[in-house]
């Protein structure tokens, strides 16, 4: 192992997660289960004190902030079912075959054990829910690793206040010493995901950040996993038919998507792909009327909008909708309302290289597509990877009856190479706190494209699989015994069948 080139505190955090790991792995899934609840109900309780710190720190609005905490709360308790569930050990049991038609087979029985320590990197956008006890941490914990955050430099008294508030309830049930810690500054982040002691990462933030500490963890003479959810612009595809049935309702609701939080959310739809002179930007423009302007969350974060945004008014062919806009107030921080702005299809593609990319902001841009245009060949020409993509259709449409079945179709296939979700006659940025959630996607939507940041199955993220030939039962994983004590699924292949594979699937 290489020697440590930690300083003491932060040496002194490492070695304490590392020292935690073996005796948190081995405990029991209804331990486990308590810690995970315990976090959450803590939480919830020091709510008011948190969301009040949380307010002055990222200018997120109070309604936001408890709703976001309520989240938190959730994905926490969720985690708790899904650790009590044990389906996620993907337990298999082979038992011994002397029959096995390739040759005598073994006992081999498969499940996974928790990788151990994990450096855990927090949003600026979601100073809740993907930050000091968010959806990453809790996954995590649920895995049976320690988890070492980095605080986000946006909301440092938040991150601190809610460590404060992590230790007690850990210390509370028994947790083990070492189990959660915080640490601040993006040096030392680099520095822990850098020590050999920790197996994984998960990052939420920009692309380039993102791919900085990727490339990191991918040089490390023993390189480790790392999981980063980075940037995603969140395609919109809307019918002709759908306008027509209800463009108001539409409209309000893209304003409301856009506009929210600012636009600082990574599933923000950044660009509408409607019909060449339709009702929706005439409707978008009323559904705007006097929207507040909302601040953005650090000076350095409206400055980039800013100038993303200038570069995207500045693009030829570009018209503005809706013209928003960004004031600085005394203190540097940025006052911004709502921009959409409209683009021929034609025009697009000349300026694809100025307006494809980003704004981390409350803007998006209408494509107006000629009658006739093929949308599922519009994802490879214009975009990698993506965390949703959306379509808008009417009730005829959705019925699968109508004349245009088949480029639909071919829409939604376009989609599922391209994005983690696919969602109809809704808005990307309600994203459901569910089991079956799916939210990454190809590069640079995530760093790994088949893993999620939410939904049950991100505990997989911290687990590696194992396998145990002829071991016998009194040093088998509990999941893989006989006796089952925990009472968890198991897939059993039985002795005596392998001659009759694929045979019911003959001609």
């Amino acid at each position: 192992m290489t020697e440590s080139t930690l300083t003491p505190e932060l040496e002194a955090v490492v070695a304490g997660a590392a020292a935690a790991a073996p005796a948190y792995a081995a405990l029991a899934p209804a331990e486990r289960a308590r810690i995970l609840v315990a976090l959450g109900d803590a939480l919830e309780a020091a709510k008011p004190r948190l969301v009040e710190i949380a307010m002055r720190e990222t200018g997120l609005t109070e309604a936001r902030l408890n709703g976001e905490v309520t989240r938190t709360a959730v994905q926490l308790r969720l985690f708790s079912e899904t650790v009590m569930d044990g389906s996620y050990l993907d337990a298999r049991i082979d038992y011994a075959d002397p029959e096995f038609v390739l040759g005598p087979r073994p006992d081999i029985r498969r499940t996974h054990v928790p990788l151990g320590p994990i450096i855990n990197f927090s949003a600026s956008n979601f100073p809740f829910a993907f930050s000091v006890l968010g959806g990453d941490t809790a996954s995590i914990l649920a895995a049976g690793c320690p988890v070492i955050v980095k605080a986000h430099s946006g909301h440092p008294e938040l991150s601190d206040a809610t460590a404060d508030v992590a230790r007690e309830a850990l210390q509370s049930v028994g947790a083990p010493e070492g189990v959660f810690n915080l640490i601040h500054g993006r040096e030392a982040g680099v520095a822990v995901l850098k020590d050999p002691r920790i197996k994984a990462g998960s990052f939420t933030g920009s692309i380039g950040i993102g791919r900085l500490l990727t490339d990191i963890a991918a040089a490390r003479p023993t390189p480790i996993p790392f999981y980063g959810e980075l940037g995603s612009v969140n395609p919109v595809f809307i019918t002709a038919a759908a306008t027509a049935e209800r463009a108001d309702e539409i409209a309000s609701g893209l304003i409301t998507s856009v506009a929210g939080s600012a636009g600082q959310l990574c599933t923000k739809p950044g660009f509408i792909f409607i019909p060449a002179g339709s009702a929706l930007p005439a409707a978008v423009t009323a559904a705007a009327n006097e929207l507040p302007e909302h601040r953005l969350l650090d000076p350095r974060i409206a400055q980039s909008f800013n100038e993303r945004r200038d570069t995207i008014l500045a693009t030829a062919g570009v018209s503005a909708v809706i013209p928003g806009g960004v004031r600085f107030d005394k203190d540097g921080h940025g006052w911004a309302s709502p921009t959409v702005v409209s683009v021929s299809l034609e025009d697009f593609r000349a300026g694809h290289q100025e307006l494809v990319e980003e704004a981390f902001g409350p803007l998006t841009i209408l494509v107006e597509t000629p009658e006739g245009t093929d949308l599922a060949a519009l994802m490879p020409e214009f975009y990698e990877g993506n965390l949703s993509g959306t379509i808008h259709v009417s009730a005829d449409e959705a019925s699968g009856t109508t004349a245009n079945v088949g480029e639909l179709r071919a829409l939604v296939t376009a989609l599922a190479k391209q994005v983690g979700r696919v969602l109809f006659n809704g808005w990307s940025t309600g994203v459901a706190v569910t089991p079956a959630q799916q939210h990454g996607g190809p590069w640079p939507a995530t760093s790994n494209d088949a893993s999620t940041s939410v939904g049950t199955s991100a505990i997989k993220r911290f687990l590696r699989p194992v396998a145990f030939q002829n071991t016998p039962a009194a040093f088998l994983p509990e999941a893989l015994r006989d006796d089952n004590p925990l009472g968890l699924p198991q897939a059993i292949s039985p002795a005596g069948q392998s001659g009759d594979w694929g045979s019911q699937y003959r001609g």
